[in-house]
């Protein structure tokens, strides 16, 4: 800055005394600023006045009143009376209040917003009712008319005697990095709040099953939830859902949900219907480095089937646990394209082809699509991830350091399935000791597991689990699948790299 500043006065130091020295006519001079016009990036306009002014009609406020059962920290104590402690030191009942944006898609007043604009923020709370407020301070009592918590959507409804500014989808498909974005609602509770930005990422995921956020560096604060995001024609290719923040505030990194992923969505809830989603009944898992290396396959290029659900499509198909399925229906599975936003967009009844990789073979299957159960059934299939953390170490590492994965291990005999608590015809080796310093001993293995199998080969002893771990090396892997069961929890398979030489 010190450069840049030094470089500025010489020039205009230099500027005044040519004038000083030419022309003696000071009142000619003209203020820098007079008749400047700023150039537009290109394909942009060179003000969003007019677009802006068309467009925040159809923003809205969103606030809730709510309802919050909150436990007296005083409960019990002299001090419960004085602070509000219910009879029986039960907890209160106190009111809160939320804020959000959303925006109009219909003249006879339905609203999109986010499902967390207008749920109860806690547990125990209820929401008692949804007030909507217009840029002209008109407010209008809301009706929820459904939601869908999976993508994060709700619609509301207001009645109006009169015709309502609403606007249109646009088609978030079409959407490049580096287009010029807008985004408008009321972060803060600061009212039609307009920011502009640029399209940072597409296919954006954070963790959730249907995640394929456009990422954008327009501002996007608390209360910009349920906004929307126009292209520089003033459709909306995105609803503002997220941000990304270690401080609560903005940092140039926002989400916003997009377009081609909410409108059939919201279409299917303004007419009062449930969303139903495809199932297949596979349990999955990324294929990350470790995994993809110790299958020998590009990491990120298809998804690991952990476990397969009795009964249900995949099974019938014959997919298998340890399968890897790199297509269905055409589509193929990537980290920006993952297997259950594919399923859950085919149509229920439906026969889909879906390509796997099962033993470094590829081969194709056909399976008929289901209807995805609730969250609560799919709770009781949910099995153990690779990554989970086994803690509770308790061993030696003795001997364990001396194996080619830092892993000791016995034969299975009937008295150690009994003391394990396992099924009687478990067939494997059991971990006596893990060398902490290995990725065995980071990925949490411990005394008492049961390695079943080893690069999908099974495993009866100590020397057929290290001649499976150097046939991989052999093959230039650093990694090997291994099928690990623990007492209480059904086997998954966790990739382990091998030891440094």
């Amino acid at each position: 800055m010190r450069y840049a500043y030094a470089i500025t006065g010489a020039l205009l130091l230099g500027g005044t005394a040519i004038a000083v020295t030419t022309s003696s006519n000071v009142g000619a001079q003209t203020a820098q600023n007079e008749g400047l016009t700023a150039a537009a990036p290109a394909g942009a306009p060179a003000s969003l006045a007019d677009m802006v002014e068309k467009l925040q009609p159809a923003v809205v406020n969103i606030s809730t009143k709510q309802r919050v059962k909150v436990q007296n920290p005083f409960a019990g104590t002299p001090f419960g009376e004085l602070f509000g402690q219910g009879q029986g030191g039960q907890p209160q009942t106190r009111q809160a209040q939320s804020l959000g944006s959303g925006f109009l898609i219909s003249a006879d007043g339905y609203i999109v917003t986010n499902n967390h604009v207008v749920s109860a923020g806690a547990e125990g709370a209820s929401v008692d009712s949804i007030t909507v407020t217009m840029t002209d301070k008109q407010e209008f009592s809301a009706k929820l008319v459904g939601r869908d918590p999976a993508t994060d959507l709700a619609v509301l409804k207001i009645e109006s005697p009169k015709p309502l500014p609403f606007v249109k989808f646009g088609d978030s498909s079409k959407a490049r990095v580096g287009d010029w974005v807008v985004a408008i609602g009321n972060p803060f509770a600061l009212s039609g709040t307009v920011t502009a930005g640029i399209i940072s990422a597409l296919h954006r995921g954070t963790g959730g099953t249907y995640d394929k956020f456009i990422q954008t560096d327009a501002s996007i604060n608390q209360g910009n939830s349920g906004g929307p995001m126009f292209d520089m024609r003033g459709n909306v290719i995105g609803i503002n859902s997220q941000i990304l923040s270690p401080s609560g505030g903005n940092v140039g990194i926002g989400f916003a949900i997009p377009s081609e992923q909410a409108a059939p969505i919201v279409d299917t809830l303004r007419k009062g219907q449930a969303i139903k989603r495809g199932y297949l009944g596979v349990q999955i898992s990324p294929l990350g480095e470790d995994l993809a290396d110790s299958l020998g396959l590009a990491k990120n290029r298809g998804e690991f089937v952990q476990g397969v659900e009795p009964g249900k499509g995949a099974e019938k198909a014959g997919i298998k646990a340890g399968d890897v399925i790199v297509s269905v229906a055409g589509q193929e599975v990537t980290a920006d394209q993952n297997l259950s936003s594919i399923v859950a967009n085919q149509d229920i009844g439906a026969r889909v082809p879906i390509i796997l990789i099962r033993n470094g073979q590829r081969q194709t299957v056909t399976a008929i699509v289901g209807e995805r159960p609730s969250e609560d059934e799919l709770n009781n299939f949910a099995q153990p991830q690779g990554d989970e953390d086994f803690s509770q170490q308790d061993q030696n590492p003795g001997q364990a350091t001396q194996q080619a994965l830092g892993i000791s291990a016995i034969p299975l005999t009937p008295g150690i399935i009994r003391q394990l608590g396992i099924a009687a015809d478990t067939k494997g080796v059991v971990i006596t000791a893990v060398d902490g310093s290995t990725d065995a001993g980071a990925k949490g293995l411990r005394r008492g597991d049961v390695i079943i199998s080893a690069n999908n080969r099974p495993v009866a002893s100590q020397a057929e689990l290290d001649a499976q771990a150097k046939a991989v090396a052999a093959q230039g892997r650093n990694a090997i699948l291994l099928q690990v069961l623990r007492r209480g929890q059904p086997a998954i398979f966790l990739p382990v790299r091998l030891r440094d030489k």
